[in-house]
């Protein structure tokens, strides 16, 4: 905590001293162009991975980068969604998911989490990625098969994402785009996924990343998509 403190205290004395009119502007309101759908893990840090200023970013993360489908639950992520799609007119929707997931360990391992059931029920809403991992990725073990549930997992929030009334009439518009990235901690590399290559591929700093603008299966060839990607 003492380092909390100390750290508050230097942005109070240094950072905002220097930059006042830039909050004095944030103070009028905000328009981000993005909202960021990623996990709680203390690894994440998402203005440090992409180089944005307060603002630019409206943020929901949770255990697991998950969104429950339309009405599946009562927690905030679905009022999040609506905000950002209809009162801040978002054109971008990045689903992120990382590199050595607790959250998708326990998916992979429920018999782990006895002690915990308020996880265990949060994860009931990401079964279908588990489902898909466990009929289509059988040779699969250790990291290779976390690996591979990380990068489903994505994919299947992304067809979560879509039964949202406002995220669907958007993408019908054409006025807002999805795109599912899986971020690794140990080389710093953000991999996107490219509808058309069926894989994840590593962003690079040319061009903008794939986005899925219409509904697409989760993973129509599993193995050969994922296996594709590092």
């Amino acid at each position: 905590m003492e380092k909390l403190v100390r750290g508050i205290h230097e942005f109070q004395t240094t950072h905002f001293n220097e930059h006042q009119d830039f909050f004095a502007q944030l103070s009028k309101g905000q328009q981000p162009e993005t909202l960021l759908i990623t996990c709680s893990d203390s690894r994440i840090v998402p203005d440090l991975l992409t180089q944005t200023q307060p603002g630019e970013l409206f943020v929901i993360r949770n255990a697991g980068n998950i969104v429950p489908p339309y009405g599946a639950a009562n927690g905030g992520e679905g009022a999040t969604i609506e905000f950002a799609v209809s009162a801040l007119k978002v054109s971008h929707i990045v689903i992120m998911g990382h590199s050595h997931c607790g959250a998708m360990k326990g998916l992979l391992k429920p018999e782990d989490l006895t002690s915990l059931p308020l996880v265990a029920n949060w994860l009931k809403h990401a079964e279908a990625t588990r489902r898909v991992v466990m009929d289509n990725y059988q040779d699969f073990k250790g990291e290779e098969l976390l690996n591979a549930t990380i990068k489903e997992n994505v994919l299947m929030q992304l067809d979560n994402i879509r039964t949202y009334p406002a995220v669907a009439a958007g993408l019908v518009k054409g006025n807002l785009t999805l795109h599912a990235w899986v971020y690794h901690i140990e080389s710093g590399q953000i991999l996107a996924y490219d509808p058309e290559l069926s894989r994840f591929a590593p962003i690079t700093g040319e061009g903008v990343t794939p986005a899925v603008t219409r509904k697409m299966s989760a993973s129509p060839k599993p193995q050969m998509a994922l296996r594709a990607a590092a």
